[in-house]
């Protein structure tokens, strides 16, 4: 499942040199792309993004992009026989639910973008977030990935690993990590 557009835009605009000649100077719009989850850390990341980034730039293009699991993610082996085994109606509700789930969280993430009236596209990738999200950075050419961090301790972070460490290392772009506010004392 895949709901992408690619959005790119160049102007050029003309301008005088010493010599009176017209030099034409052309610039790329920025591109930026935003990696959202289910988490209250990846919103943050996408709201501060809309309010520091792209407001900066009102010609930047926005993709929103959401990694979903593969559906074969869900299915084990079976340690008797070395299969995987899943019934097709079980992978068949697994696939479903999955989209549905990919469905909510961009929804959830066009919804801010909209009340900012921010254009953006959204785009679900499938497979491991990490490789997912990168693949997904040079397929559209961004020029900032913006994504949240849910602020995991070495120890955590050694054990599950980290999609923005992962990113920030291997994407072909700049990579902005948006840490987690601290919460209000009550």
């Amino acid at each position: 499942m895949e709901d992408t557009a690619a959005v790119s835009g160049a102007h050029g605009a003309g301008a005088e040199d010493g010599a009176g000649r017209a030099a034409m100077t052309s610039t790329k719009a920025l591109k930026v792309m935003a990696a959202v989850d289910a988490s209250e850390e990846s919103l943050q990341a996408l709201s501060w993004a809309l309010d520091n980034v792209v407001r900066c730039h009102p010609d930047a293009a926005l993709v929103v992009v959401h990694a979903q699991h593969a559906v074969d993610h869900f299915v084990y082996p079976i340690a008797a026989h070395g299969l995987a085994y899943a019934p097709p109606s079980a992978v068949e509700s697994m696939r479903k639910a999955e989209e549905e789930n990919s469905r909510r969280i961009l929804a959830r993430a066009l919804d801010m973008c909209k009340e900012r009236q921010v254009d953006a596209t959204a785009a679900v990738v499938e497979g491991d977030a990490k490789e997912a999200i990168c693949q997904a950075v040079e397929r559209f050419q961004a020029g900032l990935l913006v994504l949240g961090s849910r602020g995991l301790g070495k120890i955590k972070r050694a054990f599950l690993g980290s999609v923005s460490d992962y990113l920030s290392h291997h994407a072909c772009c700049p990579v902005l990590v948006v840490k987690p506010t601290k919460a209000q004392p009550k």
